[in-house]
């Protein structure tokens, strides 16, 4: 097995160390000393030290990647799929490029929304100050002015931002897979005005000054006793780590802070937010909600908050994987009966797409998405089916609306 040169330095110590054991006490003492060095030394940041730079290109040709006419990743010389393991036995390494590839492919999937989509990006807060950390979503021309129907989607929780089901299989599979475009488009040729959410967008990071990476290790209102405390074990720590400093040279990450979005800061807000200040004034008669995953549980609350306008307003929920919770969120008796006839949550299953599964909480029902594996979900479940399902929807029997 390969071993780095850092951890490699290390091991004649650690045979030293079996040799003294055989010998007398002065052997021990060295033992002892030895053991204590070694307890010192951290093998994580030893591993770090043989890292390659932790700089990747900030475009799809730079990591020699391309969409090919199928919409799948594919390498630019081999028409290999993406490999992630590109370099052995540097996981961390290999993750954050996998994270650097993901936000290209997050801002090539921005551009077709608004290329090949036609939707156009809406900045929020609304009102937002120049200054001000921001947002957006992205909507049809005619979202707002459509008279008769309006199709909502909400993606999950994680990685994925607006108009993205999973970034796993955008990579590992294809556009069609894991992005919400097949919807948007299916949507606009029958239709539809639509409003693509972005409930993950909720803050941006900026690097910390040296000042405020001082302050926040500081903790003036902590008690003396327990700020005494911390600085004890402070000083020991960057005692023993100058102790062994010339054992390694680790990259040193970029210290960050969150600047959350005004009215914004989480799923649940955005999805507030965007009702009161879009979908509400809409003038679509009916609106028509797709939500994968913690979407499901955002969409739950937002009728929790706002259950006179949902009911007024909605006519048909479609869920994929959902995982909202009527106890955990209390959700009262009249939302759920509401739920039993306007929703369907699709889960992943092993059984045929469409049959019935069981549930142990009475809210909506539950049928099979056809699909093992969560992220399939929003792809797999009854896709070819539920434009025109919608169409014929009653807003009274939930079998008029999936059959």
């Amino acid at each position: 097995m390969f071993l780095p040169c850092s951890v490699t330095s290390v091991v004649p110590v650690w045979i030293m160390m079996a040799q003294l054991q055989q010998g007398g006490p002065d052997e021990k003492e060295k033992t002892t000393a030895l053991k204590d060095l070694l307890s010192r030394i951290d093998l994580d940041e030893l591993m770090k030290k043989d890292e390659p730079p932790l700089e990747f290109p900030d475009t799809l040709e730079g990591f020699e990647y391309i969409f090919n006419e199928k919409g799948q990743l594919r390498h630019i010389k081999t028409g290999e799929p993406f490999v992630f393991n590109y370099r052995e036995d540097l996981h961390r390494w290999n993750q954050k490029r996998y994270e650097a590839l993901g936000e290209i492919i997050t801002k090539y999937v921005y551009e077709l929304l608004q290329t090949e989509c036609h939707l156009k990006k809406v900045t929020l807060p609304v009102d937002a100050t120049e200054s001000e950390p921001k947002s957006f979503i992205f909507m049809s021309e005619d979202a707002l002015t459509n008279p008769d129907k309006l199709l909502v989607l909400i993606h999950g929780n994680g990685v994925v931002r607006a108009g993205q089901w999973a970034r796993r299989l955008i990579i590992n599979e294809d556009l069609d897979s894991g992005t919400q475009i097949p919807y948007i488009k299916k949507a606009i040729e029958e239709g539809y005005g639509v409003i693509v959410l972005n409930p993950n967008e909720n803050y941006i990071e900026v690097e910390k000054t040296k000042a405020q990476v001082q302050l926040s290790s500081d903790s003036s209102d902590e008690p003396a006793e327990k700020r005494e405390r911390k600085d004890k074990i402070q000083k020991e720590t960057k005692k023993r780590r100058d102790f062994y400093e010339k054992y390694r040279n680790p990259q040193k990450e970029k210290e960050t802070m969150q600047m959350y979005i005004r009215d914004n800061g989480s799923p649940e807000e955005h999805a507030i937010y965007v009702w009161d200040h879009f979908i509400s004034q809409s003038a679509a008669e009916n609106v028509f909600f797709v939500a994968h995953s913690y979407g499901g549980l955002a969409f739950v609350e937002l009728m929790i908050q706002r259950e006179a306008e949902v009911k007024n307003k909605v006519t048909a929920v479609a869920l994929t994987d959902s995982v909202h919770n009527v106890w955990h969120q209390e959700v009262g008796k009249s939302i759920r009966e509401w739920m039993r006839e306007n929703c369907c949550n699709w889960v992943s299953s092993s059984e045929p797409l469409d049959t019935s599964v069981e549930s142990m909480l009475p809210d909506c029902p539950r049928v099979s998405a056809g699909a093992v594996v969560p992220p399939s979900a929003p792809s797999l479940a009854h896709s070819p089916l539920w434009f025109p399902a919608l169409e014929r929807c009653t807003g009274s029997n939930i079998t008029a609306l999936w059959v």
